[in-house]
């Protein structure tokens, strides 16, 4: 069996509970050095996870004979810099989602993927939770018979971290770092998930505003899409509302029934249909990129294969990019 040596580049707070720990429980698998830009970071995270090499360069953890696959959990702005850095050193990447700050950047990342013969695999780590397996379980079968629209909407109050001047703001509010603001970090997981489900989206348009003036990115985006089979889908975004309108939902209307279930809250899924309203609770593993991570790693020692590529990773951006009026 291939042995998985991974390098880490980024060691930041995704690292320490959603993906970190699962690279050194799946079998065939251990995490042999990180990198930060911070030496007191990566010597912290290295120390504190019983990992044997640190560095503050990624091209020295990239060029590391002892490291044969590399995990990028950096901002967006990044992802197609690091990642072809290890394509072409004849290193797999795993990249966290969105697999860049723009379309152009994932299209970049493909080309050298496809020239190179080297995987590339994204962080889409819904996909393989039972939570939404159980969604996409639902909707295949049937349950809620023809689907006639999608509906998207969230809505969260601003953080404490969102009040501070432009220097100090979180790197997810500055888009040359992040490809956008929240949107553009949460709303991928939503709009991966439900082309996972009904297929790419080939037509999408979004409205952008700035309502809460508190930073420069939008905080308030409504978009209207369309997936290759003609399921026409909607979607409304609030980062700056009031606490009572916080909502994480997606609405699956069907002509026999319809399907509400949370994206990052995993609130019971609830099903309405003639027989009446069922909830449906459905467990998640201790570290939620576990199962994807597994996949990942039994792909590359030819065990499985893994779909969740930066191929299929890369409509994603488009949608955003056309939502948010990029081009």
């Amino acid at each position: 069996m291939k042995i998985l040596k991974w390098g880490f580049i980024g060691c930041g707070e995704v690292t320490e509970k959603k993906s970190g720990p699962a690279f050194s429980e799946i079998e065939g698998s251990t995490v042999v050095a990180v990198m930060s830009r911070s030496a007191e970071k990566a010597r912290s995270y290295a120390e504190r996870h019983n990992i044997k090499k640190w560095y503050t360069d990624a091209q020295e953890l990239i060029d590391d004979p002892d490291v044969n696959a590399i995990y990028i959990a950096t901002p967006p702005a990044s992802h197609a810099t690091f990642a072809i850095m290890a394509m072409k050193a004849g290193k797999p990447v795993y990249v966290e989602k969105p697999l860049a700050a723009s379309y152009d950047d994932c299209a970049r990342i493909n080309r050298v993927s496809e020239q190179t013969g080297v995987p590339c695999f994204v962080a889409y780590y819904r996909r393989y939770l039972p939570y939404f397996i159980k969604v996409k379980e639902i909707i295949e079968n049937g349950t809620i018979g023809k689907v006639i629209n999608v509906q998207i909407r969230f809505a969260v109050p601003p953080r404490d971290l969102d009040y501070q001047n432009s220097e100090k703001l979180p790197w997810r509010l500055r888009p040359d770092v992040s490809g956008g603001g929240y949107f553009y970090d949460l709303a991928p997981h939503q709009l991966d998930m439900l082309q996972y489900i009904f297929g790419v989206i080939t037509e999408a348009d979004g409205i952008c505003a700035n309502r809460g003036g508190l930073y420069e990115a939008e905080d308030t985006v409504s978009a209207c899409f369309r997936f290759e089979n003609g399921l026409p889908g909607s979607g409304s975004w609030c980062f700056v509302g009031y606490e009572s309108a916080r909502e994480d939902c997606i609405d699956v209307i069907g002509d026999k029934g319809q399907l509400s279930f949370s994206v990052f809250n995993y609130d019971p899924i609830v099903l309405h249909t003639a027989d009446g309203t069922q909830n449906i609770t459905v467990p998640n593993p201790p570290y939620v990129q576990y199962p994807l991570i597994k996949n990942v790693v039994e792909h590359l020692q030819g065990l499985s294969v893994c779909t969740c590529t930066g191929v299929s990773a890369t409509p994603v951006n488009w949608a955003m990019d056309r939502i948010l009026g990029k081009f």
